[in-house]
Parts: C-alpha cells; sequence; structure tokens
C-alpha cells in the first residue's frame, strides 16, 4: 500500500494540477491529494498546513494520525501533497492546502469523495395469484447516493432504470429500495425475474435473480350431510377446493372457538390440490343459535378463504328429501333466477374488465433538471396500460400547441418541415436548428415495451433549446387520447421552471489612479445572466475585500430587451500596491447556473515583456577585426525596472560575460504608452566566437521582470558552417531491365546537408534513397547518396508499380524505403511480410547484370522507387523522365537542384 501511496505522489508531482479539484477514492482506501505551486525565485518557504473542517491537521511540525505530509521542493517548483490513510466517510469534504513564504501564501481547496459500491438484496417474495402484489429490492451500503434500478423478466427488461430516492443511515452510507407492483399469473411459477442496480462505483451493474412464490386462494364451500331427523346428530361437510401450494390448514369456528380436525387432501388435474372436511354438531349444539365458517388458512396470506352456515336453515335442507312436485318446480325455478342473477353479474363484471383494460397510468411531466439557455433539454412523460400503444399524446406551452420543428433529411438535402405534435410513431433523429430561433423543438414517441404480461409502457418527450423570451414562467402542458378520437382521458400539467442563463465575465478593468488619494478602483461586469441574483466577492492576498458602493443604476441586475440581466461590481485600492504586481487581486462571480464560480485575476498594471530574438550584426567601428554586435529588444512591460544578464553557456557550464569580452547596455527603458515601456539590450564589441567557446556553445540573454515567474532566454549560437562542394551533375546507370541506379558525391561540408530526390514528368514524386558517409585522405569525408527507380506505366498505388530487384515480381510498394533507415521503424506485421518476401525472392538473371553495373552489394540493401511516366487521362503517350536531387545546407542561401533528364528520342522510341 505504501508504494502504491508513493507511486501516486511521484507522479502527481510531475503534472501541473488545475485548481480547484476533486479526489475520488474507495472506502478504506488511500488518498493522495495534490497542492503544487510555482516559487518565485530567491523565495524561502517558510509553512505549509492542511486544514479540514476548520482545524489544522497536518503542517510543518505535526500531522494527525491517519494522515502524512510531504514536503518536496524541486526549483522554482515545490510539491506539498497530503495523504489520508484508509479513508472513511467522516474523511470526506473540502481540504484546504496553505503555502506560506517571504513574499507571497498559496491557497488551494480539494474535495475528497469517498465512493463506496452497493450490495442489493430481494427478500422472498410471495404473491397471490390474481391480486396486485409488490416485490423489493434493497440496495445498501453505498456512497454517492445517485442509483438507479431496473426490472427483467425471463431476461426481457420490464422497467426501464429509474432513480430510486434514498435515505441517509446511521454509518454515514446510504439506502435505496424500488418496488415492482404487478399481478401475478400461473405463467409466472417458473419464471426467472431480476433486479437491476446500476452505481458508478460499479463497473457492471449488479443483478440479483428470484423466482416468485405463488399461492393460489381455494374454493370454500359447506354443505349439510342429510340426515333422518331433527335429533339425530347434524354433519356439515367443507370443500376446499383449487389452491396451491398443499400446506393450508382447516378450522371449524363457531362463535370464535376452534374446533379441530384431521383434514383429508387430494390432488386435482391440473396440479391444484382439494380436500373436504367433516364436523358433526351434536343436538345441543344444533340447537345453538349462530353461523359456523369453515376457515382455510395458508401461509403468508393476512386474508384466509371461508365460508359459513347457519344450523338452524338447515332443517329446510334435510326436507329436501320429502319435498312434493310443486316444490320442486320452486327450486326449479330457484335455480333459473339464480342462473339469470349469475349471467347479469357476469356482464357486470365484463364490462367492468374491460374499463379496467381501458384505464392508463400516467406519470407526471419530468422537466430537465438544469434548463440553461442554448443547451438542449427532454420533457418527458410515461403512460402505462393494457391499451398504451393505442394513445397519442398532443404537447403545450402554456395553451399553444408545440410543433415539431426539427430538420428533416428530403432526397439528399436537408429541409425544414413542421409538423403536428399529435403522434403516435418514432419521430426521426434529426438535430434542432439553431440556438438563435425562437420555440423550436423536436418531438419523440417511443414505441411500446411489450412483455410477457398485459401492462404496455409508453414514452412521450421532446426535446427543445429553451429560449428566455419564450420559455420564461411557462408551463408545459401534455393531452392524451386514443388514436381516432378526439376525447381527453387525460391532462398533466408540469410545474413552472426557471430559465438559466450563465454569466459572461469581463477582465478586471483599472481606473486612473486620483491625483489626490492615489486610489485606483476596478471594476469588473457580468451580462447576458439570468435569473437577477448573482454576487461578487473581492479577494486579495491578504483576505477578503469590501466591494465599493456602486451607483444603483450599474450595481443593481438590469435587464436588456432579451430579458437578460447585467451588473457591475467596482473594489479599491492604493495605486502603490498596483503598479509594482505585488498584491494578486481577483474577484468571484457566483450564479446558480454555474456549477463553479467564475474568476477573474489581476496583479495590477504590470505587463509581462515580449523579448525578441538575438540579432547579430559586425561592429560599427571595426569591422575588420571580427567584432559582433548582439541586440535584444525588449517591449510592452511595467513597471519600468527591468534586469538582463548576458551569459555564455558552454559544455563545463555557464558563466556571465566579463567586461573584457563585452561592453552590456541597456538602452531604455523609453515609455512608448500610458505605462508602457520598451528597452534596447545590447552586447558591444564581441569578439566572433568568443575565445572560450567552443562551436556548440551558446551565449544568452536572460531578462527578469517583477511580472515573470520564470526569466525569459534568448539564444545565440556560436555555428561553424562549411558549404559542401557539390558535382555538375549525377551519375546515371540503366540495365537491360529498365532499371536506373542515379548516384551523387558530395565533399566537405559541415554540418551533413540534407537531400530529397524526386522523379516523374510535370509533377515530381517523393524518391526513396540510401546515404551513406566515407572519410578519405584528400576531401576529408564524403557523403554517397544512391537512389533506385523503374519506370512504371502503372500510376502509383497500384500492384505493379514497384518491381523487386532480386525476384523480378511485384513488392509491395508501401514500404520504398532503404532496409538500414527503415527496419526500426516497421511494425510487426511490415516486418514479417518483408522477411516473407525475401525468402520467397529468387535470383534471375537480372541480378547479375545489375551486379556489373553497380554492385550487388550496393543494390540488395535499395528498395526500388517506381516512378509513373504516363500522361495525364490514360492516353498511351508518355511524358519524358526527371529526376533531380535538392541540396540544402546552412552554408548554402538558397537550394542546389541537381537534375537528370530523359532524351526525347529514347521517350518515341
Amino acid at each position: 500500500m505504501k508504494f502504491k501511496v508513493l507511486l501516486c505522489f511521484c507522479v502527481l508531482s510531475q503534472i501541473k494540477q488545475v485548481f480547484p479539484t476533486e479526489i475520488s477514492v474507495h472506502l478504506s482506501s488511500s488518498a493522495v491529494l495534490p497542492c503544487s505551486f510555482q516559487l518565485p525565485d530567491n523565495d524561502e518557504l517558510l509553512n505549509v498546513t492542511w486544514s479540514f473542517n476548520g482545524s489544522v491537521i497536518a503542517s510543518n511540525n505535526q500531522t494527525e494520525s491517519g494522515h502524512h505530509l510531504t514536503l518536496s521542493a524541486s526549483g522554482l517548483s515545490g510539491f506539498f501533497p497530503l495523504i489520508v490513510y484508509n479513508a472513511t466517510l467522516h474523511n470526506q469534504g473540502v481540504y484546504e492546502c496553505h503555502v506560506k513564504s517571504n513574499l507571497t501564501n498559496y491557497f488551494n481547496n480539494v474535495t475528497l469523495i469517498i465512493l463506496a459500491p452497493p450490495s442489493i438484496s430481494v427478500p422472498s417474495p410471495e404473491v397471490v395469484l390474481g391480486r396486485e402484489s409488490a416485490v423489493e429490492c434493497w440496495a445498501k451500503g453505498f456512497s454517492p447516493p445517485n442509483i438507479t434500478f431496473s426490472w427483467t423478466r425471463a431476461g426481457k427488461e420490464i422497467r426501464a432504470p429509474q432513480k430510486a430516492k434514498t435515505n441517509h443511515t446511521e454509518d454515514g452510507l446510504y439506502e435505496g429500495l424500488s418496488q415492482l407492483v404487478f399481478i401475478p399469473e400461473l405463467a409466472d411459477r417458473n419464471t426467472t425475474y431480476a433486479c437491476v442496480v446500476n452505481h458508478e462505483t460499479l463497473e457492471k451493474p449488479l443483478v440479483r435473480e428470484f423466482r416468485i412464490n405463488i399461492t393460489i386462494l381455494p374454493k370454500v364451500t359447506v354443505s349439510v350431510v342429510p340426515s333422518s331427523s331433527r335429533s339425530s346428530p347434524l354433519t356439515l361437510a367443507c370443500e376446499i377446493n383449487g389452491f396451491y401450494p398443499q400446506n393450508v390448514s382447516v378450522l371449524w369456528i363457531r362463535n370464535g372457538t376452534v374446533l379441530p380436525e384431521t383434514p383429508q387432501i387430494q390432488q386435482n388435474n391440473d396440479g391444484t390440490y382439494r380436500m373436504r372436511r367433516f364436523h358433526t354438531l351434536s343436538i345441543e349444539e344444533r340447537e345453538r343459535a349462530g353461523q359456523v365458517q369453515c376457515v382455510a388458512q395458508q401461509p403468508h396470506i393476512s386474508q384466509p378463504a371461508l365460508s359459513s352456515i347457519d344450523p338452524s336453515a338447515a332443517d329446510s335442507l334435510v326436507q329436501k328429501l320429502v319435498l312434493t312436485k310443486s316444490a320442486k318446480a320452486s327450486v326449479a325455478m330457484m335455480i333459473i333466477s339464480l342462473v339469470l342473477v349469475l349471467l347479469l353479474c357476469f356482464g357486470f363484471s365484463w364490462k367492468r374488465r374491460d374499463e379496467k383494460q381501458k384505464s392508463l397510468s400516467v406519470s407526471c411531466i419530468i422537466l430537465p433538471p438544469r434548463v440553461v439557455v442554448g443547451q438542449k433539454g427532454r420533457v418527458t412523460i410515461s403512460i402505462e396500460g393494457r391499451r398504451a400503444d393505442q394513445v397519442q399524446t398532443a404537447w403545450f406551452l402554456n395553451d399553444v400547441p408545440i410543433v415539431d420543428t426539427s430538420y428533416r433529411e428530403s432526397n439528399g438535402s436537408r429541409s425544414h418541415t413542421p409538423r403536428a405534435s399529435r403522434i403516435s410513431v418514432l419521430s426521426e433523429k434529426a438535430p434542432l436548428l439553431a440556438s438563435t430561433a425562437r420555440g423550436y423543438y423536436k418531438l419523440h414517441m417511443r414505441k411500446p415495451v411489450h412483455s410477457t404480461g398485459p401492462t404496455k409502457q409508453l414514452l412521450s418527450s421532446f426535446t427543445f433549446i429553451p429560449n428566455l423570451s419564450v420559455h420564461k414562467g411557462a408551463v408545459f402542458k401534455c393531452q392524451i387520447s386514443y388514436k381516432g378520437k378526439d376525447k381527453i382521458v387525460m391532462e398533466r400539467v408540469s410545474e413552472k421552471f426557471t430559465v438559466l442563463s450563465p454569466p459572461e465575465v469581463s477582465e478586471i478593468h483599472l481606473s486612473e489612479p486620483n491625483e489626490e488619494t492615489g486610489i485606483v478602483i476596478m471594476t469588473v461586469e457580468a451580462s447576458h445572466f439570468h435569473p437577477d441574483v448573482i454576487t461578487f466577492r473581492w479577494f486579495c492576498e491578504g483576505g477578503e475585500l469590501s466591494p465599493v458602493a456602486v451607483p444603483s443604476a450599474l450595481a443593481a441586475p438590469r435587464p436588456n430587451a432579451q430579458g437578460f440581466f447585467s451588473a457591475r461590481s467596482q473594489c479599491r485600492l492604493p495605486k502603490t500596491e498596483l503598479e509594482t504586481g505585488g498584491t494578486a487581486v481577483w474577484v468571484t462571480i457566483h450564479h446558480m447556473s454555474l456549477k463553479q464560480p467564475i474568476t477573474r485575476k489581476t496583479r495590477g498594471f504590470i505587463k509581462k515583456p515580449t523579448v525578441s530574438e538575438i540579432s547579430c550584426a559586425p561592429y560599427p567601428s571595426s569591422p575588420q577585426q571580427g567584432l559582433l554586435t548582439l541586440a535584444c529588444r525588449i517591449t510592452s512591460f511595467y513597471p519600468p525596472d527591468i534586469a538582463v544578464k548576458w551569459l555564455k553557456r558552454c559544455n563545463n557550464g555557464e558563466r556571465e560575460v566579463k567586461k573584457e569580452e563585452g561592453l552590456v547596455e541597456v538602452w531604455g527603458p523609453i515609455q512608448t504608452q500610458l505605462r508602457t515601456f520598451r528597452a534596447m539590450a545590447v552586447l558591444t564589441e564581441v569578439e566572433n566566437g568568443l575565445k572560450d567557446l567552443d562551436k556548440d556553445g551558446k551565449i544568452v540573454c536572460r531578462v527578469e521582470h517583477c511580472s515573470l515567474l520564470e526569466p525569459i532566454e534568448r539564444v545565440w549560437t556560436n555555428s561553424h558552417f562549411v558549404a559542401p562542394s557539390i558535382p555538375a551533375s549525377l551519375s546515371v546507370n540503366w540495365n537491360n531491365d529498365s532499371l536506373g541506379v542515379f548516384s551523387l558525391c558530395l565533399s566537405g561540408g559541415i554540418p551533413h546537408p540534407k537531400l530529397q530526390w524526386a522523379a516523374g514528368g510535370s509533377t515530381l514524386t517523393p524518391l526513396i534513397s540510401r546515404e551513406t558517409e566515407e572519410v578519405t585522405d584528400k576531401a576529408g569525408r564524403e557523403l554517397h547518396s544512391v537512389c533506385a527507380l523503374v519506370k512504371s506505366k502503372v500510376p502509383q498505388g497500384s500492384e505493379a508499380n514497384v518491381r523487386n530487384l532480386r525476384s523480378g515480381h511485384t513488392c509491395n510498394s508501401q514500404f520504398p524505403v532503404l532496409q538500414s533507415e527503415a527496419k526500426d521503424e516497421m511494425t510487426d506485421s511490415e516486418r514479417g511480410q518483408e522477411k516473407q518476401t525475401e525468402r520467397a525472392a529468387v535470383t534471375p538473371d537480372i541480378t547479375e547484370e545489375t551486379t556489373r553495373e553497380a554492385g550487388q552489394t550496393e543494390l540488395e540493401s535499395l528498395y526500388i522507387n517506381a516512378v509513373y511516366v504516363g500522361k495525364e487521362g490514360g492516353r498511351a503517350e508518355r511524358e519524358c523522365l526527371r529526376v533531380t536531387v535538392e541540396i540544402t545546407h546552412p552554408a548554402l542561401h538558397l537550394p542546389v537542384y541537381c537534375t537528370w533528364t530523359e532524351p526525347e528520342e529514347e521517350v518515341h522510341s
């Protein structure tokens, strides 16, 4: 762990941080909070402190347990990171780094965010067939609080991801709950459901699969077993049919008293169970008043199924054995009446079922979290129901219908076609019009999300670009109706929303000092913001400043014709603190449309100098002695105090130019504008090259100013250039296979000249050559350049434009480079292709001829350049071949060209 923390510190020390920043770490991990600053030259570090929640937790002298402060300074850079070991939720918050030195104080804020992944659980779901049931999914122990839940059935999503409300627990973490409400069916008994949780700390969503336990309620019927007389015991029968699972208990209850008896259970053909329970009432019990209930109690069911009977009414049932014919007719009429009643009830329930199918569940209108002028926002509404796929929506802004005004593709061109907002199909995915347009929208309708259940979901939304004059104080309205019908089934109206526009903030402007008091007024202006609540806070290195009372006409936010507001704030400081640049002043602008406040900073009237390159010229009074004058122009700086040093930099170190080696002068400073100066740094009577300056030595002009954190340096190099000796023409050799070998030999030259070969007809194509260096007694050293090519009537890029010399077969034109130079630059695939070509190569007669012309060792190391010599337009004629090489060298004012042109008689032969 310590090694990882030190590795993070080393990496952070090499990176220039931009503050403020946020650091996110997992729970119980160690965090490195960065703090680095550029210290002024000759500035001595006094103290470094880290504060958290208003108290100091680490400093030069003492560091609290669980923290470690590292002090490291390299040159003008200081690195003071704080390490927090085993971070907990109590360590989460804003840390402040304070670095104090002789000249300045630095502050930096770092926010530490603790991350904790969630754990999910689904309690064993117990549901009842045909009744609305709910399944819960819990996510616990996570941070930050944003988390989303979704549900799947048999691998298909039945509820899209939704953000859940979270609660803050005692341990500082969060927990969230999502419920799936549905009506179970028989097909759900062996179906796998899943709760899917997504959180920013997870690499992939957490999935918890489960199967629901379905309970089927029985139908309970109580009847009387006929007896011979009233004076005999009465036996009651209770039949429980169609229940699941089989663990059911049956109780006989009379006036609250439970009568125990062992049930007998049997299984039906459809997999359910049935049982019949008997209970015999004695004569005394039969005479008592009160109803007898048969109650079927199942586990996890709060409302059991039951049926009741009155024993006093059972006597009439006993007489059915001796019913007369008229009584039988009465019973038949009663049965018919009951059947008619049942049919009426069935029709009524069917009507209610049809109305239930038509019912829709419509959410409230979901607005975007931030409505910012010029930025796209989306408004959405969710519709659920059995017939959700047959509805259509109409959107309104207040009471004005919203029309789709997005661009549409038409015959390859873009056109603008407004259309009504009443839609029922997926809108085209076209962009909105420009943000300068007023009231433009793009409508969307996602097709229904089908599931195995009867409920379907539909999402209707539109994307719009907020416009202050159009949407200020407005509300959105959505009307829902069925296709082909004008009746409005449901209507939703959104809440009023605030249109945000971030401020545009100017730089800090400084006024001229007051002649009597010497006070300078600093002004900053914010414009084009909405709403009108804005805050300016002024700071300097000593603390917060109090703003000046600005006239109400300027200080109070004032709207323009479009409804945007503007305001300004002012602050005062003495001229003496602003002219030297010793005091940094900044202002922060806070507005509800900004995630972070906007900061503007100034160091007063100071201006950074602009330094030109060093110019060189012979000394005018004695040019024959080889003396030089070096000059460097310094412009646009304030205050006028500036320091210039001339240094000599060699391999053995750096030192300042001595008086006997040259005269150092600074002409100026001279004022060019108000608080703007320029100067000229001159080093005269300098010997050409300086005696102790080698050929790689340099003269440096170093400029120091109070506005610079680091000095500006300009370098003049003492260079010795010798032009090479260039021959008048190129050496050319052609073999029988139309292979041309062109060579050029350059003698002398310091440093090496640069060569670029090219060939072609009216247009030239760059070629690849090979350069080798040889040391000779006469010329010192020679540079040999060789380039090989073949003429091709096929344009470059085809398969036949490069031929390999050794095999005479087509070779890959993507690698026309030297083997010795391109070996390191090739990829593995390219190197493998090259080796495969070399292994497959054979040596025909052309190799022997070429060896006689240019030498086999030299040619084997060359790739052959294919040069297209055909004319444009595909005609059979070809152009004259031109081969040229461009030679550039520092000692040559202009490039030198050596060219070979093919004779015309060879072209037409």
